[in-house]
């Protein structure tokens, strides 16, 4: 099955990150990428990207800041409840009591005939807010086999885009 997969970052606090997950999106072929609350933006409020975190933005995303469409939003629940009404399945990319495998999660999907999927991933420290999760219809996890129990973001983000778009 082939998915349509749209990417949520809230209040993700590196613009190296964002700029990994834009250059990461750009590779696998999502569609869109919607920035909410305090996430860095590729330009600022008068468009331009030569400094600060846009310059962050565009020496890890390689020109994928450009080529994948983006959206800032102040409200990250406004975007899911956007995504919801346009046919998308929200899922949540983070470790719970709920969580489920990305294979158990795309059996699902399959199942119910869905092809749309927000994903959203979390703060580096906080995760997905519990506000945000409950707004979500499945959290996923990437099971970890070694000592630590999570990992970066971006590359965490770049795992489930391979395994929705591959």
């Amino acid at each position: 099955m082939r998915y349509i997969v749209h990417i949520l970052l809230p209040d993700i606090r590196s613009a190296y990150n964002v700029g990994s997950i834009f250059r990461s999106a750009d590779c696998f072929g999502v569609q869109k990428i919607y920035l909410a609350s305090t996430t860095p933006r590729p330009t600022d409020r008068f468009g331009r990207s030569t400094s600060g975190p846009q310059k962050e933005i565009a020496k890890t995303a390689l020109g994928g800041e450009k080529t994948i469409a983006w959206e800032y939003s102040e409200k990250a629940q406004d975007v899911i409840k956007k995504a919801k009404k346009e046919g998308f399945i929200v899922v949540a990319v983070e470790q719970s009591e709920s969580s489920i495998s990305i294979a158990a999660c795309k059996k699902i999907l399959a199942k119910e005939k869905h092809t749309n999927v927000l994903c959203v991933f979390g703060n580096e420290v906080e995760g997905v807010s519990k506000d945000i999760l409950k707004l979500c219809d499945h959290t996923i996890e990437i099971p970890m086999k070694g000592d630590k129990e999570s990992m970066n973001v971006s590359v965490c983000a770049g795992v489930v885009m391979y395994e929705f778009l591959k």
